[in-house]
């Protein structure tokens, strides 16, 4: 079904109708392999073919789709709300005002700060976005009014800040992240399993998404060792190993008290799945407790810490991209950038 162009009486309701509708669109789309709660997330498509009238509730929708498991709604999302914000302020009347130019505003203004990788993605909402409305929209007389957004001439890729290098432990600030691992005092009931989530991903550099959705299934024990299979981006399995004396104690303790649905290694106290919001935000509170800072400090800085310390004692690109689960070896290539080795070998040049 198609919708005229300004369905609604201004701009804020019309975007927000749009918006809503893209959203769900892209929801269909994205894979929804680990989606948690269908029926919850039916009545929110529905939710989003009605419109909201609030941004403050679509963004609350998105969140909440996040967490059920379609985990890359955001990429879509956040350009998109920032875009809404930037245009409102610019006094639109209507969504016929935005353009190209305005859109390339739009991205130097607030895209200069952001890696490459983030611009892109950018780039691709607004793309995207303008396209499924002039796929969808149609005057009442029939005509129909085509943004025909391309921003093939945008050069905001490889500027100031170019490719951003990502925060990282060194090895001293791992050393007390690890002893604050177990001294840091949560509640009894959550201690251990908090203890066994943070170690699993500081030293196997699996994604929050992968650690959250491990099945009890897919944690075995193998000699002096666990093997645990997860599935990374693109449903693509993989194996990744801890030792048995980092994380025994812990998975004791856990094993003795959890009560998981689906068979989760992880879960909240009501048995479902633990969100990847919670993970950082316990991840941030141990860091700030021995006064580790980092640009950020959520719980992915635990798998670039993992990535670069595996590189500087291996010296194997290879070896990076099969651990971290990277379809491209150029993803991992940047854990190359500190190589201390390679970089000592410049002071000699002369």
């Amino acid at each position: 079904m198609k919708y005229p162009l300004d369905c609604e009486s201004n701009f804020e309701k019309t975007y927000l109708f749009w918006l809503s509708r893209f959203i769900r669109n892209k929801i269909t789309t994205l894979s929804n392999r680990q989606v948690k709660d269908p029926d919850r997330l039916t009545q929110i498509l529905h939710d989003l073919s009605l419109g909201f009238n609030d941004i403050k509730e679509l963004k609350a929708t998105v969140k909440e789709v996040r967490n059920i498991g379609i985990n890359s709604i955001h990429v879509y999302y956040i350009p998109l709300e920032k875009l809404y914000d930037f245009v409102y302020a610019y006094g639109a009347a209507s969504m016929r005002e935005i353009d190209e130019e305005l859109l390339s505003d739009f991205l130097a203004a607030k895209t200069s700060k952001l890696s490459d990788a983030t611009k892109k993605n950018y780039r691709i909402a607004l793309v995207t976005f303008f396209g499924y409305i002039d796929k969808q929209s149609q005057e009442n007389d029939g005509h129909t009014f085509r943004f025909g957004i391309e921003l093939k001439n945008w050069g905001g890729l490889s500027g100031k800040s170019g490719q951003k290098l990502p925060s990282f432990m060194k090895k001293e600030e791992i050393q007390r992240f690890i002893q604050a691992i177990d001294d840091y005092e949560f509640s009894s009931k959550i201690a251990a399993r908090n203890r066994l989530i943070i170690k699993t991903i500081l030293y196997t550099g699996i994604r929050v998404s992968e650690a959250i959705n491990i099945h009890m299934k897919d944690f075995n024990k193998d000699e002096d060792a666990y093997i645990i299979q997860v599935r990374g981006k693109g449903n693509k399995p993989r194996v990744v190993m801890i030792k048995e004396n980092i994380i025994q104690k812990d998975l004791n303790e856990w094993n003795s008290i959890k009560c998981c649905n689906n068979n989760l290694l992880f879960c909240n106290q009501k048995g479902n799945e633990l969100t990847q919001a919670y993970i950082s935000s316990i991840v941030e509170k141990i860091l700030l407790s021995v006064g580790i800072r980092k640009e950020k400090n959520g719980a992915h800085m635990l798998r670039h810490t993992f990535a670069t310390m595996l590189y500087q004692k291996s010296k194997d690109l290879i070896l990076v991209q099969e651990s971290l689960g990277h379809a491209d070896i150029n993803t991992s290539r940047i854990y190359t950038h500190f190589d201390k080795d390679k970089l000592k070998q410049t002071t000699d040049i002369f």
